[in-house]
Order: structure tokens, then sequence, then C-alpha cells
């Protein structure tokens, strides 16, 4: 029994290209990095040589499961991206839009305690100890404008002659 190839498959509320190899495509996944992609394949036992495109329904269930519950493939904690959660204590690992969800919350939280980086996340200001004097500048006026140095200039001139007379 020859399965047919998919192009398209969709994977964790995402369209993944059915041509591209197996951890390349899931890396493609919000949230999911080579990394975690080639643990969650080799604990899977899926051959990572073999096309996204050329698994079966079982196959693309067990991934969709592994990526749902990640502490049922026995991965390091090290690899999960939210060990030791503030709310529930465990190892986690979001994807897709529960990262998005999930960072955004975190941003709130530090907000709502006005802490340093709360208040420089608030301010759109860099938050990790990034210099600020030259970069960062993006949405606001930057340096001078020629014609307005010149009318001040020109003003200056003007009461200084008129000071002297």
């Amino acid at each position: 029994m020859s399965q047919e190839f998919k192009y398209i498959v969709r994977v964790a509320g995402r369209d993944l290209d059915g041509t591209k190899k197996l951890v390349p495509a899931i890396a493609e996944i919000k949230g999911v990095g080579d990394s975690y992609a080639n643990a969650m394949v080799s604990s899977l036992k899926l051959d990572s040589r073999t096309r996204l495109g050329m698994l079966t329904d079982r196959q693309l269930q067990q991934i969709e499961t592994a990526l749902k519950d990640p502490n049922s493939l026995n991965l390091p904690p090290w690899l999960l991206d939210r060990r030791k959660d503030i709310d529930s204590g465990s190892n986690l690992h979001r994807i897709g839009s529960d990262l998005d969800f999930m960072i955004k919350g975190d941003l709130d939280r530090e907000k709502n305690m006005l802490s340093w980086r709360g208040v420089r996340h608030s301010l759109g200001l860099k938050v990790r100890g990034q210099r600020t004097r030259t970069t960062g500048r993006k949405g606001r006026t930057v340096g001078v404008k020629k014609s307005s140095l010149q009318a001040a200039q020109a003003a200056q001139q003007a009461a200084a002659n008129a000071e002297k007379k």
C-alpha cells in the first residue's frame, strides 16, 4: 500500500511544507527550534531524513501529541523553554499562540510590579542593558533640521544687533 505524498501538512495549527525534511519542517513552528525538533524526532523514533509529506497520519498524530505534551517524551528539562513556571512550578514548553500569550502575560506582570524591566518595557526603551545614547531611536526625531537651526541662529544675531544699537 503506497501512501500519497502531501505537499502541505497541517501540524499544530500551522501549514508546513511537505517537501522539507522532518527536523527543519517542524522547526518552522513558532517556539520549536532545531534542537527541540531533533530531540523530539529522535525520541519518537522517526527517521529525520524523511520528508514531512511522506509521514503517515499516525506519525503526524504522534508529533501533534508530542508538541502538546512534551513531558511525555522524557526530554531533559534544559531543552524546554519554560523551566519552573511561575504559575504552576512545572517545566513547560509553549508553541504558537500559547507562547505569544505567555510572553504577553510575563510583560504585563513585570509592568504591574513596576520592576525596572517592566518600566523600561512600558517606556519602549531597551531592557537588557544595551546602550541607548546612539541606538534604539526608532520613531523619535534624530538630529536637528538645518533650516530650523539657521532660523534660530539668525534670530539670535538679530537680537544681538538690536542690543548693540
